[in-house]
């Protein structure tokens, strides 16, 4: 596999969406993509996305290679009809396989889980092709579906965004330990930097510059309150007893948003909580500038981008112990992990740290604490890993050939 010249490769990637949302798995694809087509600029793509609607409106402001073909699906990304879900699964399984076997692919990427990877799997049987899958979070601990796990066995190879990912996949006891690889979530350096607080949100918010302010930027989903907001908002009558003017900023949106107004009223909050909504792409570097801490105290995260976004602003991170979130907090050398379970040890933490008195000096470090998520993190370094891993791919299967 990948012996041709790198002119005659041909790459199919399955991706969930890098134009019509920005989540954490979104972002993660679209690094992917490009990082795979800076390796290989001479080859040949075919990018199937699950859930956008159209490419040719986003492209004209995108640096794509002039040999890539864009096929969107358009699925929701909540789809309840069974029946409508079915048609859509099989008419993107008949242009995936149809268009394969008109344009042998050399080898398939997928940066989800999802049913797709078993017409993957089927396809390998019958052509060889060799897929590969990325594994991220909750979708990937714990799967019931038969028919995902013998996909997943017989993957060439799965690439866990976290340590922490690649271990739970391994307590579970069905894959090979040297199937798995990590390649660890990115961000963009240019895009995230130290800077002042922006007066226009400042305004905005109608906050004081010397105001202490906690951030989440996060989905508002019924099915994503393991994000620990709650948690925060439960917290804050104890941290306004030390920190009165304390204001906390949810941003996102979502399902759920009822019901955190709803907490934020009997809990008496309404004076020291904004509900940002959704914050724009060219907004987002702000608002981290904007706060004195990142908390997100989640305990689902298979990584949790948002974290390196806070670094890269010199901001201290607050984070849960018990998932992918000691990853880009280093096991707590690069931010403050603490029981996502526990409300008084959030409280505890978040009154240190915006107190100034946290026992780990490198948080009020803002250029330090850059660089050295920059140092583990950037995207140079996920590129050099991503090269390295389809290098020793190719080293190993040039190796078993006969």
């Amino acid at each position: 596999m990948l012996r041709k010249a790198k002119s005659q490769y041909h790459f199919y990637l399955m991706i969930p969406s890098i134009f019509d949302v920005k989540a954490g798995m979104q972002v993660y694809s679209a690094f992917f993509l490009q990082a795979l087509q800076e390796l290989y600029p001479e080859s040949h793509y075919d990018v199937f996305l699950r859930c956008d609607r159209s490419a040719s409106r986003n492209l004209r402001n995108l640096q794509f290679l002039r040999q890539k073909g864009f096929h969107c699906f358009g699925e929701p990304h909540y789809e309840t009809n069974r029946w409508r879900r079915r048609l859509r699964y099989s008419l993107g399984s008949a242009k995936i396989l149809g268009l394969g076997i008109w344009k042998r692919p050399t080898l398939i990427l997928s940066t989800e889980l999802n049913t797709y990877t078993v017409v993957f799997d089927w396809f390998k049987r019958w052509t060889g092709v060799p897929y590969w899958v990325v594994l991220h979070g909750l979708e990937a601990w714990n799967i019931q579906n038969p028919a995902h796990k013998k996909a997943l066995r017989r993957a060439d190879r799965i690439i866990a965004v976290s340590h922490y990912t690649r271990d739970r996949l391994l307590s579970e006891g069905y894959l090979d330990p040297d199937q798995i690889s990590v390649l660890p979530n990115t961000f963009d350096a240019r895009q995230f930097q130290i800077k002042p607080k922006p007066d226009y949100l400042l305004k905005r918010y109608g906050l004081s510059p010397e105001q202490l302010v906690i951030l989440t930027v996060t989905r508002l989903d019924r099915i994503a309150k393991y994000k620990g907001y709650d948690k925060i908002l439960q917290a804050l009558p104890q941290i306004r007893q030390q920190i009165p003017n304390v204001h906390y900023i949810l941003a996102g949106k979502g399902d759920d948003r009822t019901r955190i107004e709803s907490m934020i009223s009997s809990l008496d909050l309404q004076d020291c909580v904004t509900l940002a909504g959704f914050v724009p792409e060219d907004e987002l570097c702000d608002h981290y500038n904007l706060c004195d801490v990142y908390a997100m105290p989640s305990k689902g995260e298979g990584f949790g981008i948002v974290y390196l976004e806070a670094l890269a602003c010199g901001k201290p991170v607050l984070a849960g112990n018990k998932d992918g979130a000691v990853d880009p907090l280093a096991h707590g050398e690069l931010g403050c992990l603490v029981d996502p379970d526990d409300g008084e040890a959030i409280a505890h933490s978040l009154i240190q740290i915006l107190q100034g008195t946290y026992p780990n000096p490198l948080m009020y470090q803002p250029e330090q604490l850059r660089q050295k998520a920059s140092e583990r993190f950037e995207f140079a370094q996920f590129r050099q890993t991503l090269a390295e891993l389809i290098q020793n791919y190719q080293v190993t299967e040039s190796t078993a050939s006969p």
